[in-house]
């Protein structure tokens, strides 16, 4: 039988997930389609799933914490944390995971060790990176606008920052996880900051994929070493695919044929 998957998002037109996930199942003649659903209220998610037949979805921007809230049941990293961004329906129940932090951990292997990494921004990409950061004992700084999402990664130990009270640092890696420069020229915090806390890193990423965020140009001017969030999203799109095919599928296979979507 057919199974139908898709991805929740606001916006979600520029989702490679489509493109990755059907490249898995056309090559590994496996039964099943992929698609995107815009969904602008986080709270009609689970609504939405059941009301589109699927067997399993992705969860993007803004909607991560608002799929942990819809889930019946949340396993492994995704409980720690409280994100979810992977769905499986599992005899008619939602079961959440989050594969987001282990596909980060695959995309940055090169620039390790890794002793001190600034994360820019306080949502649910945030956290999960943040928790496995430390779970990796590397020290970690979040810089967020405002005070008010940060309290969860202060009762982590983080030192935390809004753009009134930064106080800058060494930092081997600094990750944007904002939506700054996803639909618009915006960086993730005034310039000034972004300016000097690039002249004080050795690498940069960004969540976002598919483009040279403003972010990535300014790491690019100054010839730091940086990476979109394409191999985020690859390493985050395996292990999702996994968990849809219920491990029917082989990773390698699946990492091959995503691999070869990108060329597309």
């Amino acid at each position: 039988m057919m199974q139908l998957f898709s991805i929740f998002g606001d916006p979600v037109a520029h989702s490679r997930s489509p493109l990755m996930h059907n490249a898995v199942f056309k090559n590994c003649n496996y039964p099943a389609c992929y698609t995107r659903t815009h969904l602008q209220d986080g709270t009609k998610l689970k609504e939405r799933f059941f009301s589109l037949g699927l067997s399993g979805a992705n969860v993007t921007i803004p909607h991560k914490e608002a799929a942990f809230a819809a889930c019946d049941e949340v396993r492994g990293f995704a409980k720690k944390v409280g994100v979810v961004n992977t769905i499986v329906k599992e005899d008619g129940k939602l079961i959440g995971y989050n594969t987001d932090a282990d596909g980060f951990m695959y995309a940055i292997e090169s620039f390790k060790p890794l002793k001190h990494i600034l994360v820019l921004g306080a949502g649910g990409t945030a956290k999960a990176l943040v928790a496995r950061f430390l779970e990796e004992k590397i020290q970690v700084s979040v810089l967020n606008r405002s005070a008010s999402r940060l309290a969860y990664f202060k009762t982590l130990n983080c030192e935390c920052f809004t753009w009134n009270d930064f106080e800058l640092q060494k930092y081997d890696l600094v990750v944007n996880t904002t939506s700054a420069g996803l639909n618009d020229t915006n960086l993730p915090a005034p310039s000034d900051i972004i300016e000097n806390i690039l002249q004080n890193t050795h690498y940069a990423a960004d969540a976002i994929y598919g483009k040279l965020t403003p972010f990535l140009e300014c790491a690019k001017e100054k010839n730091i070493t940086f990476k979109n969030g394409a191999d985020m999203l690859l390493g985050q799109g395996v292990l999702a695919n996994a968990l849809f095919t219920n491990a029917k599928l082989s990773k390698e296979a699946i990492q091959d044929a995503m691999r070869k979507s990108f060329s597309l």
